[in-house]
C-alpha cells in the first residue's frame, strides 16, 4: 500500500473520475476525504469504500465558495492532523457557442472549474507548507490544450488550470510540495456519455487508440503523481487522451 496512513482530499468525488480516484487511493491505504455538493452520493461512495476495507470521510462543500473550502480543509486537519494530497477534480460544463452563451453559463463554469481550484488549494496549502510535504494534482482537460467548439468557457478554465499549476509549482517547490496536472481526453463518464452518438464517433476517429478512456486510466496517472516515484516531478501536465492531442 503506497499511501498507507496518508490523507487524501478529493473534490468532485461523488461520481466519475473523482469517485474512481478516491477508491484507488483508499485501496492503496489512504484515508480519503470525499468532497462534493451531492451528500447522498458521497455517503454511498464512502460506505462502499468502507465495506471494501478502506477508510473514507465525507465533507459536503461547494468548491466555488471559499468559506466552505476553508471550513472543509480545517475540519480535515482537525480530525486527521494533516492533508497529504489534494486532488482538485470537481468540474462542470455549460456548453454553448460563444454567441449564444449566457453570462451565467460562463460564470458557473469559471466558479467551479477555476475558482474552485484556487479555493481548495489555498485552503490546504498552509498545512502542507508547515509540514514541508504535500502533493497537489488538478484536473485539466484536452479541451484546454487544443480547444473545442461550444466550450470556450470550459476550455478557458482548463487552460487556466495549467497556468495555475505551473505558477504555484514555482512558489512552493522549495517547501517540499509538488504541484501537477492531469489532462484527460474523452473519458467514459456521465459527463461524456451524454454526447450525441455522431459526436462520439467523430471524436473516436481522431483518437489513435480508437477508444474512449476509462476513469481508471486517469486515476492511475494521478496516483503516480502523488507517489514517491514522482517526488522530482512538479509543474507538469500529464495528458491521458489516447493520442488525441500530442
Amino acid at each position: 500500500m503506497i499511501f498507507k496512513d496518508k490523507v487524501t482530499v478529493v473534490t468532485g468525488a461523488s461520481q466519475g473520475i473523482g469517485e474512481t480516484i478516491a477508491r484507488d487511493f483508499a485501496a492503496e491505504g489512504a484515508v480519503v476525504v470525499l468532497v462534493d455538493i451531492q451528500k447522498e452520493k458521497l455517503e454511498a461512495v464512502a460506505a462502499s469504500i468502507k465495506a471494501a476495507g478502506g477508510r473514507a470521510s465525507v465533507r459536503e462543500a461547494n468548491v466555488a465558495a471559499f468559506a466552505q473550502a476553508e471550513a472543509a480543509a480545517a475540519s480535515v486537519v482537525q480530525e486527521f492532523g494533516k492533508i497529504d494530497h489534494l486532488i482538485n477534480n470537481a468540474g462542470i460544463t455549460r456548453d454553448n457557442l460563444l454567441l449564444r452563451m449566457r453570462e451565467e453559463e460562463w460564470d458557473a463554469v469559471v466558479a467551479v472549474n477555476l475558482k474552485g481550484i484556487f479555493n481548495f488549494t489555498k485552503a490546504v496549502l498552509r498545512s502542507m507548507l508547515s509540514a514541508r510535504s504535500g502533493r497537489i494534482v488538478s484536473l485539466s482537460s484536452v479541451a484546454g490544450a487544443m480547444g473545442n467548439p461550444g466550450q470556450t468557457n470550459y476550455a478557458a478554465t482548463k487552460a487556466g488550470v495549467v497556468g495555475f499549476t505551473k505558477s504555484l509549482a514555482r512558489e512552493v517547490g522549495s517547501r517540499g510540495v509538488t504541484v501537477n496536472a492531469v489532462a484527460p481526453g474523452y473519458i467514459s463518464t456521465p459527463m461524456t456519455l451524454g454526447l450525441p452518438e455522431a459526436v462520439k464517433q467523430s471524436f473516436l476517429a481522431l483518437i489513435p487508440l480508437q477508444r474512449f478512456g476509462e476513469p481508471a486510466d486517469v486515476a492511475k496517472a494521478v496516483r503516480f503523481l502523488c507517489s514517491d516515484d514522482a517526488a522530482y516531478i512538479t509543474g507538469q501536465v500529464i495528458h491521458v487522451n489516447g493520442g488525441l492531442y500530442m
